[in-house]
């Protein structure tokens, strides 16, 4: 029975997915695509039909598992922000390869404008790389509709989907008209078993077959991709979100040519057909120029193309309603009176974080060496680089302190000091500390372990209540796995444990455990 609903993007993308025959969301949490699996794991669709939804170590293990699930037949989906892609790239790449039985779609949520992360980078290139179709909504609605076909779209094809949404896409919100629902597939195993071994004899003919298949998802992608004719000086190429946009300048669909994209490979037939109405093209598409770079090589070399390399539209950050009003030539709409009241705020560590109280205890200690680097990760405790605690010196990618700490200590860097946090530690850096133990390197890991997945809302730890079981499963001798409770009252203990480790010439780990002051302010509550 279809209904109507207020949603985020993600939260309709999940419905989308659960109405589609969903059988398990695989993740690991990462803004903006957490809410995609919190909505899952609220479900009460999801409840009844028992559809795994249980947060992955990392994304690699994820897209691992989801290509299990599809082998079996069953529908499965991969969710992440963009850089977990970099995660899970050994093994999406590979299922192009392999393929797909039961439906897998794997979504990727990119951060424009770098809201909460690292880099700016464009997920549709990975689609291009392991040459899977990309499919890329505009709206909300779009989001639940595409993600269904996008089940259907793997199945008919035999391949990996890949959707992309951004933080805005993601984080807004619309009135999604909901359709019947679908039942979950049966177990069943694939017809042409052959495929999912990747032997090179395999893989060889499996290639050939993806790139003539490839060509058939960009005729596909004219089914989807929609063109409006007309005749103007310059058209318009809208990808994603920045068709919205676009539309959010006019009352009607404008009066000169357009070509919405939700689907790539896009069609080199409608491009060229847009080519042939217009002098020149905008492209318009939230991230990196994949499309206006491409456009170059379909079109003659007499079509103007413009966008985000020429100038036309910002290089950088999400692009808005305004900056491609702008770039159309149309007069700049009235803007808002700034308000002098909401003054801007840096990000801080909570008041009452863990990670504080650990902080205050690592700089007393460090100041008595000069030449310390301390080598950090991704998490909450990253906000120790800014004041008053200024307590780091790297923050690169997930996993790299325990690795960074390795190569300086190598090189000289005494003491070299690793800071990570208890679900980057299982998510990243217990291969890293394999190494550190298997080169006896001399560094000190620290890892702050606040019992949860912190920065992205209070998710589930892998790490929970297993932190020191790991530590000496891996190698690190028993006497030099040391545990500290982060509060005013230990400081001096925190202190001589921490300049311990740091003395010792070998592998030590401390654990400075202390609840996420958030998760415990919930706990209390439900008491």
């Amino acid at each position: 029975m279809s209904e109507k609903t207020l949603l985020l993007g993600d939260e309709a993308l999940a419905l989308g997915a659960l109405h589609a025959g969903l059988s398990g969301v695989y993740a690991y949490p990462g803004t903006p695509s957490t809410e995609i699996t919190e909505y899952i794991q609220g479900s009460p669709l999801a409840k009844g039909r028992n559809v795994h939804c249980q947060w992955s170590c990392n994304e690699k293990t994820a897209m691992e598992a989801a290509l299990g699930a599809s082998y079996a037949g069953k529908r499965a989906m991969v969710c992440m922000k963009h850089v977990g892609m970099n995660v899970c790239a050994d093994a999406f790449v590979n299922s192009g390869m392999t393929g797909a039985s039961g439906g897998l779609v794997v979504v990727a949520c990119d951060d424009p404008s770098m809201h909460s992360s690292q880099n700016e980078q464009d997920s549709r290139f990975y689609a291009e790389f392991a040459m899977v179709p990309c499919f890329e909504p505009s709206s909300q609605q779009e989001a639940y509709d595409m993600v269904r076909l996008a089940f259907d779209y793997s199945e008919t094809y035999h391949t990996p989907v890949l959707m992309r949404l951004t933080t805005r896409m993601a984080h807004s919100r619309a009135v999604v008209k909901t359709s019947e629902m679908r039942e979950e597939n049966p177990l069943r195993y694939p017809e042409d078993q052959k495929r999912w071994v990747l032997l090179p004899a395999v893989a060889r003919l499996r290639n050939e077959q993806i790139i003539k298949q490839y060509a058939e998802y960009e005729e596909d992608s004219s089914k989807g991709n929609i063109l409006s004719e007309g005749k103007a000086k310059t058209g318009v190429i809208a990808c994603g979100i920045g068709w919205n946009y676009l539309m959010e300048n006019f009352s009607s669909k404008p009066d000169f040519p357009t070509l919405k994209v939700t689907r790539y490979p896009v069609s080199k037939k409608q491009v060229r057909l847009l080519a042939s109405m217009c002098e020149s093209i905008i492209v318009v598409e939230e991230g990196q120029p994949l499309l206006e770079k491409a456009l170059k090589g379909y079109l003659p070399t007499e079509t103007e193309i413009k966008g985000r390399l020429d100038g036309t539209l910002p290089r950088t950050g999400e692009l808005t309603p305004d900056v491609l009003r702008k770039a159309l030539g149309m007069p700049e709409k009235e803007a808002c009176a700034k308000s002098d009241v909401a003054v801007p705020r840096p990000p801080a560590l909570c008041m009452g974080c863990g990670h504080r109280d650990f902080y205050t205890a690592l700089n007393r200690v460090v100041k008595n060496y000069p030449t310390a680097r301390v080598f950090s990760d991704i998490g909450c405790y990253t906000l120790g680089y800014l004041a008053p605690f200024h307590a780091i010196n790297s923050c690169v990618d997930m996993g790299a302190s325990i690795t960074m700490a390795i190569g300086a200590s190598e090189s000289g860097v005494h003491p070299s000091i690793a800071v990570i946090g208890d679900s980057t530690f299982t998510h990243s850096g217990m291969t890293g500390l394999l190494d550190a133990v298997n080169m006896n390197a001399n560094i000190t890991v620290c890892i702050s372990d606040n019992l949860t997945t912190g920065m992205t809302g209070g998710q589930d730890s892998a790490a929970f209540g297993r932190i020191e079981n790991i530590c000496l499963g891996i190698g690190v001798p028993k006497e030099h796995i040391r545990l500290i409770v982060p509060l005013p009252k230990n400081y001096e203990e925190m202190e001589r444990v921490i300049k311990e480790e740091i003395d010792y010439r070998g592998v030590s780990v401390v654990v400075c455990r202390r609840e996420c002051i958030q998760t415990a302010k919930r706990h209390l509550k439900k008491q």
